[in-house]
């Protein structure tokens, strides 16, 4: 028997009054897998986050979390863990005492234990420091530490790097690496375009409460789809009669000097791109820097979510 999607929504719709947080909805997500979801503010990220949570249900459409159909808030099947908004603590607690808390009003008894959770996300050295001295860093990461008592098969978290240093980041997606090594799946927001691109096989992207684009991120930074590139050589102006004369390549800024450097940027397609360098080196010019101005799937997403928004 095949396992389920951890995550099935068919036109899911959401809506506060006169105002539509969700139109039509379509989303899987396969178990062992972290789903990206990004979009600008007011796109029903959280929304969408919450109806995962069991915090809201939706006004029509279906929903299917981990096999079973929800069509109540709070009802939810065991398994799902996360946090929108960042997650509830209790300030005048330690971590370790937060955590024992939260396994006593859930009722049942922690599947991993409270020094382990705090271990895999790097606060054992603040185990028993009162949570309203931590940082918003700290405090992700003891959400996070929270979700992992449960064992969860599918976590949802919202903005989950917000505030992390390094250290924390590390932590973080190591343990996010390791659940999904074992099945759980992941469905996380996030603003920052980097984080969904190290983590993410696949991504979501909401404007305007619809679902923009869905699927692979690899689709999505497609080789024909033309982005800014930045392109630094040993012949500047050699290399800018080239680019001006090449088919499918637009000058975006002249020659420009950068930290004494001088820099052209090019808007090309991955094949213009790599004719281009072919160009160069016949004519014995070297390619010192070659590198997108803004990630594939930036470029993508700001495209999506402004012809979305046009309409």
């Amino acid at each position: 028997m095949d396992t389920p999607l951890a995550v099935r929504a068919r036109g899911i719709t959401k809506c506060f009054g006169e105002v539509v947080a969700l139109d039509g909805i379509d989303l899987d997500v396969a178990p062992g897998q972290i789903h990206g979801l990004v979009g600008p503010n007011g796109a029903g990220k959280t929304t969408l986050l919450g109806l995962l949570l069991g915090l809201a249900v939706a006004d029509s459409g279906t929903l299917e979390i981990l096999g079973t159909t929800v069509g109540r808030a709070l009802a939810v099947p065991q398994g799902v863990a996360g946090f929108v908004d960042g997650p509830g603590l209790y300030p005048s607690l330690t971590a370790k005492q937060n955590l024992a808390a939260l396994a006593a009003l859930r009722g049942d008894e922690p599947t991993m234990g409270i020094d382990d959770a705090i271990a895999q996300v790097g606060l054992t050295d603040v185990a028993d420091d009162r949570v309203r001295g931590f940082s918003l860093g700290m405090r992700q990461r003891l959400g996070l530490a929270a979700a992992l008592l449960t064992n969860p098969r599918l976590l949802v978290l919202d903005e989950p790097s917000n505030g992390l240093d390094p250290a924390g980041k590390k932590h973080v997606y190591g343990v996010l690496s390791k659940l999904t090594a074992n099945g759980t799946a992941v469905m996380l927001s996030s603003h920052r375009m980097d984080d969904v691109e190290s983590l993410c096989s696949e991504v979501t992207i909401l404007a305007t409460g619809r679902v923009a684009f869905s699927g692979p991120i690899s689709k999505l930074a497609s080789e024909d789809r033309p982005l800014d590139y930045r392109l630094l050589t040993s012949d500047p102006a050699t290399a800018r009669r080239l680019a001006d004369a090449a088919t499918d390549i637009r000058i975006v800024d002249d020659v420009a000097v950068q930290q004494g450097v001088e820099t052209l940027v090019v808007s090309a397609p991955v094949p213009a791109l790599d004719e281009l360098v072919k160009q160069l080196v016949r004519a014995d010019i070297a390619v010192r820097e070659l590198a997108p101005v803004v990630s594939p799937l930036e470029a993508a997403f700001l495209a999506l979510t402004e012809q979305q928004e046009s309409y």
